[in-house]
């Protein structure tokens, strides 16, 4: 018997994952310089990404699409990028979210967020709102709070990765924090 979401293909994004090595040491110089940890609820190390385009609930045409696009799409070579310092959304005095910027390679992954966005759209989601500004979360900040003393704890963090591919993630959500399945992986080079 067929259920109502059956041709659903679950709640998607396209990102980028990080490399265990940059993962450790990111983590590793946080703790350094906030050994009590993050404000608010911290995402869990093991699911660092960087996100090019949320998607959400899709369908399994969709995804068809979405996959096919991605296949096809001119992704370019490998592209190094480097983690800086510490932000927050909307800004610092009234933060719900803490991330750590991107300093090197930023302009090839807007190149690769445009690829997701075109890809996206083509499967008929709505074009997204903001700008892209490429970064990593690390914490997510209810209510908001003012995080400045935070953000000057830490300094620029100076670590650095390859990026070899982009993925497609399906977000597995409850029972604890979320888990991320890599769905596919899209090679770059």
């Amino acid at each position: 018997m067929q259920t109502q979401d059956s041709d659903a293909a679950g709640r998607l994004f396209i990102g980028v994952a990080l490399e265990d090595e940059a993962r450790r040491e990111i983590d590793a110089r946080l703790r350094s310089v906030l050994p009590d940890g993050l404000p608010g609820r911290a995402v869990p190390a093991a699911n660092w990404h960087l996100t090019l385009r949320f998607l959400g609930a899709t369908r399994a045409d969709q995804l068809a699409t979405i996959r096919e696009r991605l296949r096809a799409a001119d992704r370019g070579a490998p592209i190094d990028i480097r983690f800086g310092g510490m932000g927050a959304f909307s800004r610092p005095r009234s933060a719900r979210v803490l991330w750590i910027a991107i300093t090197e390679g930023v302009q090839r992954l807007q190149e690769l967020a445009r690829i997701a966005e075109d890809a996206a759209r083509a499967a008929g989601f709505a074009p997204e709102q903001k700008s892209w500004k490429p970064h990593l979360t690390v914490s997510r900040i209810q209510p908001p709070r003012d995080v400045t003393r935070v953000i000057e704890r830490v300094p620029p963090l100076d670590v650095g990765m390859r990026v070899v591919d982009v993925v497609l993630f399906r977000s597995h959500l409850g029972g604890g924090p979320a888990r991320y399945e890599a769905v596919e992986r899209f090679a770059l080079g």
